[in-house]
């Protein structure tokens, strides 16, 4: 079993709520992310979760018990941490089995939890070698391995991969994915990367401020925000949205009370300058090989982004007319809250 629930959690420092009141169930064996910008609290409600934070009110439920007041020692999760922590006169084998063996298990116990994490991460090869020894991202399977011998209720990751470079980020990435499905075990993960999140998760959880803005399924996220912050922290190149009324739109079926009309890249297509939703020149063109990015200037309407082809010719200084697929247009109001 590994659920775990937030009943109505703060984090008070002082007369500063940092955490404001948040509810939350993660199902045994699902996969949430933690997103936001830096300063929304995602890092201070992991931790609220470990243990490592003090709860100042609401409740901590693991595995339907109250471990609110618990030590992080007694609550049966695993960490890990942005920065390996790894020990640099141990081999890779001895710290994987540190845990155990400050705990007290047998030789044989260790040595047999140790093949096994090192199997799940392809780490057979290197269980004689020292952290200076590895990559960045062998460094970090090693700290995750650590981590898989205890074999703990839930696993917890705070911003894992933000000391990787690209290509290891990549990498990484499918690891921790290929961990969750051999586990099975329920993962908590924060992180800054929204692609990231969109890869992992089994459900997001984006905040902002210390609250939650919404809770869902990456694809519901990127179809159906509830507001813009949502629409805008979600997807890159990030949705585009232009205040309403516009002059310079050809627009029709806009719902009542509408102050702000969102539309994704890849949900506009490009025509005759004069026909579609709104006409512009092209400012930038950035080639990505499949795609081209278009900034287009489209004067009131604001420099919009649009993803075409990567065959496509035009070129900086082309009038063109953009069109609004209209079942992908979002429709909010004043307040920023969608309208549906």
């Amino acid at each position: 079993m590994g659920e775990i629930e937030l009943r109505a959690v703060e984090k008070w420092y002082g007369d500063v709520q940092v955490i404001k009141g948040i509810d939350l169930v993660v199902e045994d064996g699902e996969f949430v992310i933690f997103v936001g910008p830096s300063g929304c609290g995602k890092s201070t409600l992991l931790r609220m979760i470990a243990g490592l934070e003090e709860t100042s009110r609401g409740q901590v439920i693991i595995d339907g018990r109250d471990a609110t007041a618990e030590p992080p020692s007694k609550r049966g999760l695993a960490m890990v941490f942005q920065s390996y922590a790894l020990y640099p006169h141990m081999s890779v084998a001895e710290n994987m089995g540190f845990s155990l063996k400050t705990a007290g298990a047998s030789k044989a116990e260790q040595d047999e939890k140790v093949a096994e994490a090192a199997r799940a991460l392809r780490l057979e090869d290197y269980l004689g070698r020292r952290p200076k020894d590895l990559s960045g991202g062998q460094r970090q399977r090693v700290a995750i391995g650590r981590s898989i011998v205890r074999d703990p209720t839930a696993f917890l990751f705070d911003e894992p991969l933000s000391n990787l470079d690209a290509a290891l980020r990549v990498e990484m990435r499918y690891e921790i994915a290929k961990l969750h499905q051999q586990l099975k075990s329920s993962m908590v993960y924060v992180t800054h990367d929204q692609v990231e999140a969109m890869t992992l998760a089994d459900r997001i959880v984006v905040l902002s401020a210390g609250l939650i803005e919404q809770v869902g399924t990456p694809k519901a996220l990127y179809d159906t925000p509830d507001n813009l912050f949502v629409a805008q922290f979600i997807g890159s190149p990030k949705m585009n949205v232009i205040d309403l009324p516009c002059a310079d739109l050809r627009l029709s079926g806009e719902p009542a009370g509408a102050a702000h009309l969102g539309i994704r890249p890849e949900a506009i297509s490009i025509g005759d300058a004069g026909a579609g939703d709104v006409d512009g020149v092209v400012d930038v063109a950035e080639y990505l090989g499949a795609d081209i990015f278009l900034i287009v200037d489209c004067g009131a309407a604001g420099k919009l982004t649009v993803r075409i082809d990567g065959e496509s010719t035009l070129r900086p200084g082309d009038r063109v007319g953009l069109h609004f697929t209209p079942d992908k247009r979002h429709f909010f109001d004043a307040s920023g809250h969608a309208l549906r």
